[in-house]
């Protein structure tokens, strides 16, 4: 594995990282920048919230696939001994990388999003049981509590958990970067944990549901006039 490989790996996770799917879908599909509404995070939750599933969803895709590809990347190359801990140990900084790169992309002025999104699909990628199982912890919080917030952080502090309790012992690297992945989600939701804190983060699945009910009641309120 020489340094040009590890250089070009690394390099494409940045770009893969750094596709501003958020943005280029609200500036191409409507004629706005979602940094300006809601959160003001350039993520797939504000998508939806802002721009609605049709768009919200798409985008949530794409970012968990750009993580998936990325973490693939050194396999999909053939950089590295196939399976070996070298290719795995590149598979993690370029999944790390391509997270950056959702945060601070280069191609939207370095204002991204907090990486939610595209942390799920390097782990997906690297360890999908317990990144699945992370992703049951993350539905079941939301479904009690609907914050999204709240969700994505208990995910976060779960993995490297489940990671060790119900799974061999991974490599000194990996437990590392799960650690990491959980200290970064926390970073990055400090403002969420704080309206947390306050009571004033919104509810995302009780606020579309109120949304809609409202609008039941606006049409029928509409039709009886």
């Amino acid at each position: 594995m020489s340094g040009i490989e590890i250089i070009a790996v690394c390099l494409t996770a940045y770009g893969l990282g750094s596709i501003a799917t958020a943005v280029w879908a609200g500036k191409i599909f409507h004629g706005i920048d979602v940094r300006d509404y809601g959160s003001g995070n350039a993520g797939a939750t504000n998508t939806i919230r802002v721009l609605g599933w049709y768009t919200g969803i798409p985008v949530l895709i794409i970012d968990i696939a750009k993580g998936a590809v990325a973490a693939n990347l050194p396999v999909i190359l053939n950089v590295g001994g196939p399976g070996s801990e070298e290719q795995i140990n590149l598979q993690i900084v370029a999944g790390l990388i391509a997270i950056i790169g959702h945060v601070i992309p280069v191609f939207s002025d370095f204002k991204g999003g907090k990486g939610v999104a595209t942390t799920f699909g390097v782990l997906l990628a690297l360890a999908p049981i317990v990144t699945l199982a992370s992703l049951g912890a993350f539905m079941g919080v939301l479904l009690i509590t609907g914050y999204v917030s709240a969700s994505s952080v208990m995910a976060g502090l779960l993995f490297p958990v489940i990671l060790h309790i119900f799974f061999d012992s991974p490599s000194s690297v990996f437990t590392a970067f799960s650690i990491l992945i959980a200290f970064a989600i926390v970073v990055t939701h400090q403002n969420n944990i704080k309206r947390l804190l306050k009571g004033q983060e919104n509810r995302f699945i009780w606020k579309n549901r109120q949304d809609r009910r409202e609008k039941r009641a606006q049409r029928r309120e509409e039709r009886s006039i």
